[in-house]
């Protein structure tokens, strides 16, 4: 498999593509307007203690105070012996409203909710990922050679001094990585570490104490992996700090930094722009001919399959069947692409035949394999849905890129000229009621003043020898559809 990240990098915007076989497969966006905290860790000080909800809300310096769970909050009892704080514990054992306290995000703020928050600090480096204050060493479950996996955790544990209070985990890029490399993190880890714990003593409160890499260089920490082919980037101060860095913390990637120079932009690669685009649609065409309906909302993500023009070549069940197993590829990269996560429920086409369904969800199991979220799917539900779940870290793209329309405000519908019509009518009539003048003035949109001239004319005029005052209709042409007012005069 032929992989490859593109970045494009500029000063208003930074964006990252990982495309495999010449298809887009995810996209990452950051704004200096809108950088993601995930990772940035803050000194904050407690504002709230919720005992209800075992929780506490932390000011950190956002336009909204942040979240903290009680398990989210390392006691200090605890701190390095290995152990969980008890479950029972009350919030306020924990923590008291004006504590200052050093959190690490690890969930951007969504919606009208904060940043989710967490007191266990982790810094990843290219090979680990320090844990300041816990013990052990742990090793990704996507390590799966059990003689790799007790190499390196030796190899770490070998390097762990007998009086520090701290643990590591093996992150999957170190497979195959030399012990040299391991203990150059480890290292640059504890300093790093270090410099962090001297910093949040002298930060105030509501500030941040230290942030995670930019985009271009988190790309080259996280993803940049063996299997990656080339990474082409389009600026060229961003290409020289990626050839620091990896000179620096992974020179095995060097050979394949590109400075891409071409007078195309880079994003025109692969159509990656296009793909962009078509990935805020709703609709989302198969090459059978068939189609998914994806819709977004803040309690979870519904999509929808359907057949469409496809009708297969021999009977109803095959031509289901087959719709529903590449429906489940492209759901599989169009959750990555759109970034969606939380509850997603599928309504596949009916399948009558249980092999039948139960191909169609170990297709998705290992379309959905190469996703760096965690993933949960359940099996398919009485009412023929599939439920699932996937980690939810950062905005989705169309929640980075969109906003509601003010017209509708995200319900995706307006009222019909009709339905105003009437109200107009309603409206009428209980000001008329309520306060004397000598005639009313109906101001909307075009299409309304249109209807109320031509097949309400009649319903208007009655309304006229009801009330016994003239109706005036004006058009307004910065009104929406359901926008009115009826004016006295």
């Amino acid at each position: 498999m032929s992989t490859e990240i593109l970045i494009n990098a500029s000063t208003h915007e930074a964006r990252a593509a990982v495309v495999e076989n010449g298809v887009l497969q995810e996209v990452f966006l950051e704004r200096p307007s809108r950088r993601g905290l995930i990772s940035n860790i803050y000194k904050g000080r407690v504002s709230r203690v919720l005992p209800g909800m075992q929780a506490a809300f932390i000011d950190i310096g956002l336009e909204r105070t942040a979240f903290l769970h009680a398990s989210d909050i390392l006691d200090a009892r605890h701190a390095g012996l290995g152990m969980e704080p008890p479950r029972n514990d009350s919030i306020r054992s924990l923590v008291a409203e004006g504590d200052e306290i050093l959190v690490q995000v690890v969930k951007d703020p969504l919606g009208t909710k904060g940043a989710r928050l967490t007191t266990y600090i982790t810094l990843p480096s290219r090979y680990l990922v320090y844990m300041p204050k816990g013990q052990g060493v742990g090793v990704s479950a996507r390590i799966e050679d059990e003689g790799e996996r007790e190499r390196l955790r030796s190899a770490v544990q070998s390097g762990i001094d007998a009086a520090e209070n701290a643990g590591y985990i093996v992150r999957t890029a170190a497979e195959d990585a030399p012990a040299e490399a391991l203990l150059s993190d480890m290292a640059y880890l504890r300093k790093l570490w270090e410099f962090v714990r001297q910093k949040g003593l002298r930060t105030q409160p509501g500030n941040l104490v230290h942030a995670d890499l930019p985009l271009h260089l988190r790309m080259l920490r996280d993803l940049v992996s063996p299997d990656v082919d080339r990474v082409l980037i389009d600026q060229a101060s961003a290409y020289r700090e990626m050839q620091e860095f990896a000179r620096s913390f992974m020179p095995d990637t060097l050979p394949r930094l590109e400075l891409y120079e071409d007078p195309r932009p880079v994003f025109e690669l692969h159509h990656v722009e296009e793909e962009i685009q078509k990935a805020l649609d709703r609709k989302v065409p198969l090459k059978s001919g068939g189609y998914l309906f994806i819709d977004q909302t803040e309690a979870m993500t519904t999509i929808d399959v359907n057949t469409g023009a496809f009708v297969g070549h021999r009977n109803l069940e095959e031509t289901i069947f087959r719709t529903n197993l590449e429906a489940a590829v492209t759901i599989a990269r169009q959750l990555r692409l759109r970034n969606l996560g939380g509850i997603i429920i599928i309504d596949f086409i009916d399948m009558e035949e249980a092999d039948h369904r139960r191909q169609v969800i170990q297709a998705l199991e290992r379309a959905l394999a190469d996703d760096h979220a965690k993933t949960s799917i359940s099996s398919v539900s009485p009412l023929g849905l599939v439920e699932m779940t996937r980690k939810r870290t950062r905005e989705s793209m169309e929640h980075l890129l969109c906003r509601a329309c003010p017209t509708c405000e995200g319900r995706g519908y307006v009222k019909t000229a009709e339905t105003v019509c009437y109200e107009v009518f309603r409206e009428i009539v209980r000001q008329s009621r309520q306060f004397e003048c000598q005639q009313l003035m109906v101001l909307a949109h075009q299409d309304v003043i249109e209807r109320l001239l031509d097949e309400e004319s009649s319903a208007l005029g009655e309304l006229e020898l009801i009330t016994g005052k003239p109706i005036r209709l004006q058009t307004e042409a910065l009104y929406s559809v359901d926008q009115y007012d009826v004016v006295l005069m």
